[in-house]
This record gives structure tokens, C-alpha cells and sequence, in this order.
């Protein structure tokens, strides 16, 4: 983990990595925001799970503003999440 969020939000905020995610679908949406943020919708509940991320090289760290932590990969074009399969919206 960086404890230096001003490196990191600098760092994020042009990662090609930001953007939708979505699972097949569509279910699950999930918004990695420039500056280090995510939004995260399920269903018809927008803004389910907020909270900041970190990427480095192809691994992604999650800390949601309750405190609960997650990671994921991403591999080929997809993003490996908690057990889902998100694909980059266009």
C-alpha cells in the first residue's frame, strides 16, 4: 500500500485502466474514477460500494470507505474481481 495518496491519485488518474468495467451481465458496474476513487452499482442499487484503488502493473487493491479491502488482476483485457469477470465498457 502507498501511504503517499498524492503520488498515488497523481498516479491513477491517467492509468488506461480507468473507466467501466461491467460483468456480462450487467449486473455489476464497476467505475474506476481518476484520482484514485471507484464506484461500484449492483442491480438497480447505484453506488453500492465506494471507495479508493491502487494499481500496480496488471494488480489492483480495493479499500471501500466501510473498510472492508478486496484486490483483483487484470489479465488480457479483463478484470479478475472477488470471484467476478469484468469486461472494459466501450
Amino acid at each position: 500500500m502507498n501511504n503517499n495518496s498524492n503520488a498515488s491519485t497523481h498516479a491513477q488518474h491517467d492509468h488506461p485502466y480507468v473507466g467501466m468495467w461491467v460483468t456480462a451481465d450487467g449486473h455489476v458496474r464497476h467505475e474506476l474514477l481518476p484520482g484514485g476513487r471507484y464506484d461500484e452499482a449492483r442491480g438497480k442499487r447505484e453506488s453500492a460500494y465506494r471507495g479508493r484503488y491502487e494499481i500496480r502493473g496488471n494488480h489492483i487493491d480495493y479499500w471501500d470507505d466501510t473498510g472492508f479491502a478486496a484486490d483483483g488482476e487484470f489479465i488480457d483485457g479483463v478484470l479478475h474481481h472477488g470471484g467476478m469477470i469484468l469486461y472494459r465498457r466501450k
